[in-house]
């Protein structure tokens, strides 16, 4: 559904590349996260794939039609929330809506009330925008986005402002889009953990570089992950630098040809005083964690 191919942007010759020979790709009814630290070059990334900011190389196509080339074409059965949604304020939620759609040839009235109800706005979408919350406006644009029902949905940042019921109440809805409508979906988060609920894939960015692209669940990788915590720390690091482990954040790293009761019987004789000992499992945060701590040159998974 979605082609990134080898897309470079540089803005200033002083600084390096926004986005510098990145390629990924979507399949249809996918669901991928667009991750990295402020400054990775998500914003570029997603504005050149929706063809507001053209490359200095490389190539975006949506359902086979090349972004650069045939930008309305390509983006006509697309949907998205990108930046800081702009909405007339003076306008209720409801007239809104018919502006924006009408750019598009408009949507019939059951649509959009089909639309308002399902994002939860139907008590208050004939207010006026001023009166709306950060989270309302939120809500309100994703209704827009997903008129007419694109197929490609791409969210940045989606659940900015919302409440934790809001985000839950979200997390729901992009799960039953792609699985009642087979919608493609590409969103930039910065919540983890809500980013592994939701999503297929992930693809991680990191200066402008693409350092992972894969799976959430199953990325497996040649580490095993570990908490411990210890009445001697310093001793506790100390050892497991012997053992050849590394520390990171709050986890304990260390290869997965290392037998854990081997590593613990090799603290406990090194005089650490172990008071938790717990495998971890696999998750968003402790790959996002590994591969944002790698040098760039390094290959990305």
């Amino acid at each position: 559904m979605l082609s990134v191919e080898s897309i470079s942007k540089q803005f200033d010759r002083n600084r390096p590349p926004a986005v510098n020979n990145v390629s990924f790709a979507v399949e249809k009814g996918r669901i991928c996260g667009l991750l990295g630290h402020n400054g990775a070059g998500k914003s570029t990334a997603l504005g050149v794939v929706l063809g507001m900011v053209y490359p200095d190389s490389g190539e975006v196509t949506i359902g086979g039609v090349a972004v650069q080339k045939e930008r309305e074409k390509a983006i006509a059965k697309v949907g998205a929330i990108f930046e800081a949604p702009a909405f007339y304020d003076y306008l209720s939620g409801w007239k809104n809506l018919q502006v924006f759609t009408s750019y598009s040839g408009g949507v019939s009235r059951s649509m959009m009330k089909e639309m308002v109800e399902w994002v939860g706005l139907t008590d208050r979408i004939h207010d006026r925008i001023s009166k709306y919350s950060h989270g309302m406006r939120q809500r309100l644009a994703l209704a827009q986005a997903l008129l007419p029902h694109p197929e490609l949905l791409i969210l940045d940042e989606p659940t900015d402002g919302l409440d934790p019921e809001g985000i839950v109440e979200f997390r729901e809805q992009i799960l039953e889009l792609r699985d009642r409508l087979g919608l493609t979906v590409l969103l930039s988060s910065h919540l983890l953990s809500e980013v592994e609920q939701v999503c297929d894939e992930v693809v991680i960015l990191q200066k402008g570089k693409k350092v992972y692209d894969g799976g959430v669940q199953n990325f497996g990788g040649d580490e095993i992950t570990f908490f411990i915590e210890a009445r001697n720390p310093v001793d506790l690091e100390r050892s497991w630098e012997k053992l050849g482990g590394r520390k990171l954040g709050d986890e304990f790293l260390i290869s997965r040809d290392r037998e854990p009761s081997e590593c613990l019987s090799r603290l406990i004789g090194d005089g650490v005083k172990v008071c938790r000992f717990t495998q971890q499992e696999n998750s968003l945060e402790s790959l996002y964690l590994q591969v944002s701590s790698r040098e760039i040159g390094e290959d990305a998974g």
